[in-house]
């Protein structure tokens, strides 16, 4: 029986036996999970830096930093709360630790370890929970992690960060080693579509505008910008020009974007590969009714229920999640827009 080198496919040398992915995407032509390769890179100038993981080093790619730091890695076995307990330990101590685990895992499994061991005594600890949303698609619902955004934004003294691709994930590493306090960092499948060519200049706290747009403000975080900013396209294509904001920190929300759409365009679509339920747009209507907007806005996600077991790439176009869903469903805002204005 042959084998392949795992460590060429995440880094983007050798492409997949059959050079496609489990969504159709040439993955020759899709960034590589960089996580551990960014942290190892880092690490070189930066003693503080120490990684743990649930026995997921080949999935999440901490294993090249264990190539590079074998004294500063740990892998904690299926102790997903220990994990976070130690890393809580360590930041103590003076160390910066990054503990990694499905975001299923990290965010519902470990929730009470990341309130009470991290975010409340402020330990700068950096959970990164991986294969969010849907991505882990055939695993079914205790894999599947769809309310971690809605979870993790409620704790108090918590930063909330969603990568969009390799490049974002870099900057939000880099940005990370000094920020105080805890930290969620929620990363995709670690092949996303790029939509950064080069590390984006990035300030937590502060959305990023990838697309101009005066007819509707599309606000995304995570694995949604990619197919925001081609829905974008495709509404081009029929005369609406839409902005893309992508919101990568959800928690603390950038309010003074939020109210800039709302003053600028006539409607607010937000989308996000997760639970609509208390996530990025409960998080934006919340912003906009606290300051008195009323803009029409339409949240769109995993409407409150538990997905079926598939490939993601069903599951995103049965959520209307792709590119062609979210620009229809922006055409539904804007048809009903006029009619939900006079309401408010």
């Amino acid at each position: 029986m042959t084998t392949q080198n795992q460590s060429e496919i995440f880094n983007g040398v050798a492409p997949l036996r059959d050079s496609r992915s489990s969504d159709g995407a040439d993955t020759r032509a899709v960034p590589a999970f960089v996580f551990g390769e960014e942290l190892a890179e880092l690490a070189e100038h930066d003693s503080r830096i120490v990684v743990l993981t649930a026995d997921l080093a080949r999935s999440n790619r901490s294993v090249d930093f264990a190539a590079r730091h074998p004294d500063r890695f740990i892998n904690t076995g299926i102790a997903e709360k220990n994990m976070i307990t130690v890393a809580a330990g360590m930041a103590s101590c003076g160390y910066l630790p990054f503990a990694a685990t499905f975001s299923s895992f990290a965010a519902l499994l470990c929730c009470e370890q990341i309130r009470t061991d991290c975010a409340y005594p402020g330990m700068p600890v950096r959970v990164v929970g991986h294969h969010s949303g849907m991505t882990m698609g055939f695993y079914g619902t205790s894999h599947h992690s769809l309310e971690d955004i809605g979870l993790m934004r409620c704790i108090a003294g918590l930063t909330v960060v969603c990568a969009t691709d390799a490049n974002h994930l870099r900057a939000l590493l880099r940005a990370s080693l000094d920020h105080p306090g805890a930290m969620y960092l929620r990363l995709g499948r670690g092949r996303d579509p790029q939509v950064y060519p080069r590390v984006p200049d990035i300030e937590i706290g502060r959305a990023l505008r990838v697309r101009e747009g005066t007819d509707l403000t599309i606000i995304a975080t995570g694995s949604e910008v990619h197919p925001s900013l081609a829905a974008a396209e495709l509404l081009a294509e029929q005369g609406i020009q839409a902005r893309v904001l992508d919101m990568f920190t959800v928690s603390p929300l950038d309010r003074e974007a939020v109210l800039d759409a709302a003053r600028s365009t006539p409607a607010i679509l937000t989308v996000e590969e997760g639970n609509v339920t208390n996530g990025l747009g409960t998080a934006v209507t919340e912003c906009l009714y606290e300051s008195g907007h009323r803009v029409p806005v339409r949240r769109h996600g995993v409407p409150d229920e538990h997905v079926p077991v598939g490939p993601p790439a069903a599951l995103y176009a049965h959520y209307r999640l792709d590119a062609a869903g979210i620009a229809s469903v922006a055409r539904d805002l804007l048809a009903a827009a006029p009619t939900e204005r006079s309401h408010t």
